[in-house]
């Protein structure tokens, strides 16, 4: 281990937690040092391909077009007064709003995935829904409000009570949260993601969003989609929403919308929904939402995507992953591949035997592949990776995964 890691390893240990620090050493110790395009190099001078990040990276690391657009901010303007007009967040707000689907009109910032979560259901409940919601598997951040929505016991029992009137329904089954519509008519919120990513890229029946959109209409409920992970291009579509064509009162995005640079996110609402925040600007408030710097980054994360055609690269890319991946690991660890599947450049990999996602992260990782592990799914092995990916980078990711998926074969016999 090199000082830089032994240093870092020893400040996480006394300041950000041990079983950060542990996590760390499971994965070989090291140091991320720096990052460009797909790769991620370490202290030890290795580098890695990134198909982690938890979808933030669709565009890479360091896109050129984004740090254009942050270095000029960043040279001239960085945090605004909060009290005059300012540009920057002006145009974000109306290059985001060209790209959604038609009727989102209104943007709240936020910076970070949970808080564009928490300005939805805030919204809501301007609205008079105050039962909310959403699906078992679903992630949707770990603030007391998005908790709620979150149903996933581990992270909420040691935080509860949380918010009350929440809950959770089979994801999939229209006629579950039909059952929940009809029993308090005009009451509610659907909370939704077009696909669950933390679950194990849980892909819905086809037809099932434009089926709640219009159970929503039917009962008179608040739709809020969850795009925070999906959207930018991931999907190989701008948005989940696209799919099946329908406008949710609220679509969330976030995570990719920084660029890969800054963290940022968004709550993009119809004139309806967004009213009582219309009506009065320091309603719903937070110092740095829609900070100059921040918006740069949304103005050329959207340019990035447009520029380079990332949308259909994800598309073309996913198509060509997905059973490239589907072959090598059911070939090399058979059984123990339960399925392989996805969308876009969301890929989950779930397997039957409980160890095998966290012994195929850590393989990958000595090969020199960055993966994520699923929060709510421990059976689940996710790639997302950047829609950048040339042909010898796609090369390189599936001799990685065979080498390592080697490795875990060899410890299963």
């Amino acid at each position: 281990m090199t000082s830089v890691a032994s240093e870092t390893l020893r400040r996480y240990r006394a300041h950000l937690g041990k079983g950060r620090a542990a996590l760390a050493e499971l994965l070989g110790g090291e140091a991320e040092v720096a990052s460009s395009g797909a790769w991620v190099h370490t202290d030890t001078g290795r580098k890695l391909l990134n198909c982690g990040g938890y979808g933030v990276l669709i565009m890479g690391s360091r896109h050129p077009r984004v740090v254009e657009e942050v270095t000029v901010q960043l040279a001239t303007h960085p945090v605004s007064t909060r009290l005059f007009l300012e540009p920057s967040m002006g145009r974000a707000a109306e290059v985001l709003t060209s790209v959604v689907p038609d009727g989102l009109t209104k943007v709240h910032f936020a910076n970070s995935g949970t808080e564009a979560v928490e300005a939805a259901v805030k919204m809501a409940r301007s609205k008079g829904k105050r039962k909310l919601i959403s699906a078992h598997g679903g992630y949707h951040g770990k603030t007391l409000g998005a908790l709620s929505l979150t149903a996933k016991d581990t992270f909420q029992r040691p935080f509860q009570p949380l918010l009350p009137d929440v809950s959770h329904v089979a994801y999939g089954d229209a006629d579950a949260v039909r059952a929940e519509l009809s029993a308090s008519p005009g009451e509610c919120c659907v909370v939704l993601e077009p696909v669950q990513g933390e679950a194990g890229v849980v892909i819905p029946p086809s037809g099932y969003l434009k089926e709640i959109s219009a159970l929503c209409q039917e009962f008179g409920a608040f739709f809020v989609l969850d795009e925070i992970q999906t959207g930018m291009g991931r999907l190989g579509s701008w948005w989940g929403a696209d799919a099946e064509s329908i406008t949710p009162d609220v679509l969330l995005t976030g995570k990719a919308l920084g660029g890969g640079l800054l963290p940022v996110s968004a709550a993009v609402a119809t004139e309806d929904a967004y009213s009582e925040f219309d009506r009065d600007p320091f309603l719903h408030t937070s110092t740095f939402s829609g900070s100059p710097l921040g918006m740069a980054a949304v103005i050329g994360a959207i340019a990035a995507v447009q520029e380079d055609g990332l949308v259909e690269r994800a598309r073309h890319l996913g198509a060509e992953l997905l059973p490239e991946l589907r072959n090598v690991v059911t070939r090399v660890l058979g059984d123990h591949v339960r399925d392989v599947r996805g969308e876009g450049l969301l890929i989950g990999l779930e397997f039957a035997t409980p160890d095998v996602p966290t012994l195929l992260m850590v393989d990958l990782v000595a090969e020199g592949v960055v993966a994520n592990h699923s929060l709510n799914e421990g059976h689940v092995l996710r790639f997302t990776p950047p829609a950048v990916l040339t042909g010898s980078d796609v090369a390189f990711l599936l001799d990685a995964v065979e080498r390592a998926a080697t490795k875990v074969a060899r410890w299963c016999d």
